[in-house]
């Protein structure tokens, strides 16, 4: 008898479904005496899974305090992934605004009213691309774009078409963005600590990893999250995110964990060794590049093919006879980018 698929069943634990059945299984959620966390499904720089467990209590914390930021409840357009924390909050603070969302295909029928969206940086890059897209964006009264470093003069071009953008830093543990524009929403606190690695404390904050204490206590300081970003806070207090205690490169609003497609690459029988750094890029924010010595010839294609999952697979090549290497051993990835 053939096998019979099955399709994937809605549910918040961890959040998977449609966009409609998620934004139905996140109106009962809100409406129960006493519910759960849900649990965002994602993976740590290693490339091994996490289940994020957000409370009630912290996703509306974030919606408030989002909502508080922005001048007001309003209608939202999902563009992005539903399953995503940021996908799930564009849903979510529909919810709590009592409006329905509106799809990325809806910009024309926008009510009248306050409207966001939120988006990676690349989808920003390209919607530049297309005038008719840059106009309707500057409908919004705030385009909200996070997962990804953006680049300054994309920012600046969009605001010379008027689109009203927001920088916003966050991640699955914080409910989504809660640094907009260098500045932290209402109830979120800022520290700097040791290797200058940003920490976060506020009621948008997770529950833990479900199932995985241990991995819960590493990242926990007092109370504190800690990010593995770097950055610093200038005189005024604005946060500016500097780079990684890690090698995770956001590339497209993906995270790509460099040592781990590295360790994919050095598996290939002609690629000796290899190294993958993230290199500033004005579409993906961060181009994944690949610095390799080779046993024989291979095209950028071969490599791309080799790389699961795809999105990970490097977009350049360098070749090198070898790799320069610290004191310690470890890679020397500022002379490797001087190579550049």
């Amino acid at each position: 008898m053939p096998s019979r698929s099955v399709a994937p069943v809605s549910s918040l634990r961890p959040v998977s479904g449609t966009a409609g059945e998620i934004l139905g299984l996140l109106r009962e959620w809100d409406a129960a005496e006493d519910p759960e966390p849900l649990v965002i499904e994602t993976s740590g720089s290693t490339g091994t899974p996490k289940r994020v467990a957000l409370s009630r209590d912290a996703m509306r914390a974030s919606a408030l305090a989002t909502q508080e930021r922005l001048g007001g409840a309003g209608q939202w357009v999902l563009n992005l992934p539903p399953t995503y924390v940021a996908g799930v909050q564009v849903l979510y603070r529909s919810v709590v605004a009592g409006t329905e969302p509106l799809f990325d295909d809806e910009y024309e029928t926008l009510p009248p009213g306050r409207s966001y969206i939120s988006l990676v940086p690349t989808q920003l890059f390209r919607a530049l691309q297309d005038g008719d897209t840059s106009r309707n964006l500057a409908r919004f009264d705030a385009v909200l774009v996070g997962g990804g470093p953006l680049a300054p003069e994309v920012r600046s071009e969009a605001e010379g078409y008027g689109v009203r953008v927001v920088q916003t830093y966050g991640m699955s543990e914080t409910c989504g963005g809660c640094v907009y524009d260098g500045g932290p929403l209402p109830g979120v606190e800022i520290r700097i600590g040791e290797d200058d690695e940003i920490l976060l404390r506020g009621p948008m904050l997770f529950d833990g990893y479900e199932g995985d204490p241990e991995r819960t206590a590493s990242v926990m300081e007092h109370g504190w999250f800690r990010t593995s970003d770097v950055g610093r806070l200038d005189d005024d207090g604005r946060l500016w995110v500097t780079g990684r205690l890690d090698d995770v490169i956001i590339s497209g609003g993906v995270k790509v964990p460099g040592a781990a497609v590295a360790d994919r690459l050095t598996k290939h029988p002609l690629i000796e060794d290899a190294v993958v750094l993230g290199v500033p890029d004005e579409e993906w924010g961060e181009r994944v590049l690949a610095f390799v010595v080779l046993e024989e010839p291979i095209t950028l294609a071969e490599v791309r093919e080799h790389v699961d999952p795809r999105e990970w697979a490097p977009r350049q090549l360098v070749l090198v006879e070898e790799i320069p290497l610290l004191p310690n051993g470890k890679p020397d990835r500022m002379k490797l980018k001087g190579l550049l």
